[in-house]
């Protein structure tokens, strides 16, 4: 089992920034790839960005390209995404996931990013 701790969500005006990380811990050992995922109210959940562990390869929705970077933080099994120029649509539950092949199988309790316009 892998257990993700996020943190970091809030609230911010429009053109400000933010960073969420999400710390794993448990079996981490070979993790596949931990992406980020957001869910407003009355939509679906939709992908932000991931990474790759191995490698470090990264890649994003293109709503969000420019604006989100994910990272690997210096603490083993962390990741972080900062996020700059947040626009209003950006504020959601913002969620990490990760797992071992192609799916997420592990999920975090979510962060709230709310974005005053």
């Amino acid at each position: 089992q892998v257990q993700l701790v996020e943190s970091g969500g809030g609230l911010v005006q429009a053109g400000g920034s933010l960073r969420l990380s999400c710390a794993a811990s448990g079996r981490t050992s070979s993790l596949f790839r931990t992406g980020w995922f957001r869910q407003a109210p009355g939509k679906e959940r939709e992908f932000v960005a991931a990474m790759i562990w191995s490698g470090g390869s990264t890649y994003y929705a293109d709503s969000v390209k420019g604006r989100f970077t994910i990272s690997r933080g210096n603490a083993k099994d962390t990741v972080y995404l900062q996020m700059n120029r947040l626009k209003p649509e950006d504020m959601a539950v913002y969620h990490c996931a990760t797992g071992r092949a192609e799916s997420f199988d592990y999920w975090g309790q979510g962060n709230q990013v709310t974005v005053s316009s």
